[in-house]
Parts: C-alpha cells; sequence; structure tokens
C-alpha cells in the first residue's frame, strides 16, 4: 500500500502551483473546476510518483497553524533531494527568492541533513538529503 496523495487548500491556487513547480519539479494536471461547488484544484505530480492536491473554494476558513504555534493535524511535507548539496542549493535559491528559511540546514536528531522553509501560505515544508 503506498499514499496515492495528500490534498492542502490554498488561498491562491495559481501562486502555489507555480511554486511548486519551480523549486521542487512538479508537473501539473489541467485545472480542475466544478462551478457547482465553485471548487477548483491541481493534482501536482512529482518524479517519485506522489501526488499532492492543491485546492481552493471561496468558502475554506481560515486556520490559526503556524511554525511557532503548530496545532494538531498534518504539520509538514518533506522532500528528498538525494544530497546535501542540493539541500543546500534548494535552500539558497529559496532565500535569495525572499522565501522564509525558518531552519537553516542542518543534520537533525533523527538522521536527516535537511532545511525548513516556509511556502508561499506558511505551510511547512523540509527539504532533505
Amino acid at each position: 500500500m503506498k499514499i496515492e496523495h495528500i490534498a492542502i487548500w490554498v488561498r491562491d491556487l495559481e501562486k502555489m502551483k507555480e511554486f511548486y513547480q519551480k523549486y521542487f519539479g512538479a508537473t501539473s494536471n489541467e485545472k480542475y473546476h466544478n462551478p457547482v461547488k465553485n471548487f477548483e484544484s491541481y493534482f501536482l505530480s512529482f518524479e517519485n510518483g506522489s501526488r499532492l492536491e492543491i485546492m481552493t473554494r471561496p468558502d475554506i476558513q481560515e486556520g490559526n497553524n503556524s511554525y511557532d504555534a503548530q496545532k494538531f493535524g498534518i504539520v509538514h511535507l518533506a522532500f528528498s533531494t538525494g544530497s546535501n548539496e542540493k539541500v543546500d542549493a534548494i535552500t539558497e535559491t529559496l532565500r535569495n527568492d525572499g522565501y522564509e528559511i525558518v531552519g537553516e540546514p542542518r543534520t537533525s536528531g533523527d538522521g536527516y541533513y535537511e532545511s525548513v522553509i516556509l511556502d508561499p501560505e506558511n505551510n511547512i515544508v523540509e527539504i532533505i538529503n
């Protein structure tokens, strides 16, 4: 058995799609739109076959989860790059493009070489070796 996909609600569907395509190599399907529910989504596919569904609908309420004040539920996404050098390179690219680095590259207690960034909507993303 495998996880087929994980879905997250987003405010700006296009901005989030572009972020995951640019920095993590996602490819996207055509936008799905259900006019009855005023629902739109993309499935973002990654090299290893995993997928992320990003969805939007105008009636979704804001949450108050943050990096500093986390709540129960899904906490972060982690992308494996294959090397420490790629972790460093992607982290620097994101930094130079103005994204917040909340955890500098380091070896974590569980043995990953990782950095932690926030995506455009403040979802926590780990970049690991």
